[in-house]
């Protein structure tokens, strides 16, 4: 009974205490005109897509309203402009990275991009290229693997290809006919 009592007394005073406190809001981390202009550069730096200047946006404590105001800003001036991130991202994975297409079409969703930018972007990737860079994926990874049998190393060779994000059918195509020609 005397630990209720005690309790009870406790959250009074503390209701009383909570009268005086100072709610804290976190201010913005620039003033919006330096936030404009560092934003700017982020996105004259490389392409961006909305995701990501948003996110860094928030970061520096602007409100969402305010994150919208610069968004539609930066669109206007053109230092922001989906398709235009689409096509260079889905053209770099491929050309630096040699991602297939799967693995792009996947990043670009994690990233916000509609799926009519989405095929746009893919028009990038040209199928004659396409096929080169797999077999030159493959080509340079077959001598790295150890594999007991040719079994194995199809099956090491088809794990990387698909984890690279080549279609499943291609890989397989391509694998079988780089074996057949040794």
């Amino acid at each position: 009974m005397r630990k209720t009592l005690r309790s009870l007394r406790e959250i009074i005073s503390h209701k009383e205490r909570r009268e005086h406190l100072i709610i804290m809001i976190p201010y913005p981390k620039y003033s919006e005109t330096v936030a404009l202009q560092k934003l700017r550069k982020y996105c004259a730096y490389q392409e961006r897509c909305h995701q990501e200047v948003k996110t860094k946006i928030l970061s520096w404590n602007f409100p969402y309203r305010v994150a919208d105001q610069f968004l539609v800003q930066l669109i206007e001036e053109g230092f922001l402009n989906e398709e235009r991130f689409a096509k260079a991202f889905a053209g770099g994975k491929f050309r630096q990275k040699g991602w297939g297409r799967l693995k792009i079409i996947n990043a670009l969703k994690q990233k916000g991009i509609s799926p009519y930018l989405i095929n746009s972007s893919m028009k990038e990737i040209r199928g004659d290229d396409y096929q080169v860079k797999l077999e030159q994926l493959l080509k340079k990874k077959m001598p790295t693997l150890k594999a007991e049998n040719e079994w194995i190393m199809k099956q090491k060779l088809a794990r990387f290809a698909i984890s690279k994000g080549y279609e499943n059918e291609m890989v397989w195509i391509s694998i079988n006919s780089m074996i057949n020609e040794q």
